[in-house]
């Protein structure tokens, strides 16, 4: 089982190494069109002026049953970020797989599990992909569903980063 789990991890790597890279970081600053199927996960307000945050695109992965890639909206005052995670959604192996700086960032979540302030985007995104119907809802509401769908609410949540491969 160890190793099935490992070998689908590497699968998971390469399609997300392959995604992560051809992905353009930035846009101009000139405002943009939100995309027709952008849902609003985030708005707030900080020292560097209004933050949003959704997800749009989303896309199954033609190779693996489980995964999907989504596209991350970052919107701030005069600055637009668009980058694309890679999120599995089995029951027994949840995780989003995210880029920043040259680096890959692989958190392992646990749905159904408690919600902190560090963890919040990456369980609104990893619902947003994997269950679209509750896409913007609090995802500290969602825990009977989680079950529910087999999520057990018990996994331990970690985070790897690793280098990603130069374009």
């Amino acid at each position: 089982m160890l190793t099935s789990a490992l070998r689908s991890l590497r699968l998971t790597l390469s399609v997300a190494t392959a995604v992560l890279a051809a992905v353009p970081a930035t846009a101009p600053a000139e405002p943009a069109q939100r995309p027709a199927d952008l849902v609003i996960l985030e708005e707030r307000v900080g020292h560097e002026g209004k933050q949003v945050i959704g997800v749009f695109g989303r896309e199954p992965d033609p190779s693996q049953p489980d995964v999907w890639r989504i596209r991350l909206w970052d919107e701030m005052q005069e600055d637009l970020t668009i980058s694309t995670d890679v999120v599995h959604c089995s029951p027994s192996a949840p995780m989003r797989i995210t880029g920043l700086d040259r680096k890959l960032i692989l958190r392992e979540l646990n749905p159904g599990g408690a919600i902190t302030r560090r963890n919040r985007l990456d369980h609104l995104i990893w619902w947003a992909a994997c269950h679209p119907d509750q896409a913007g809802r609090d995802p500290a509401t969602l825990a009977p569903l989680a079950r529910q769908l087999g999520y057990s609410g018990t996994l331990r949540e970690s985070e790897q980063v690793l280098p990603a491969p130069r374009r």
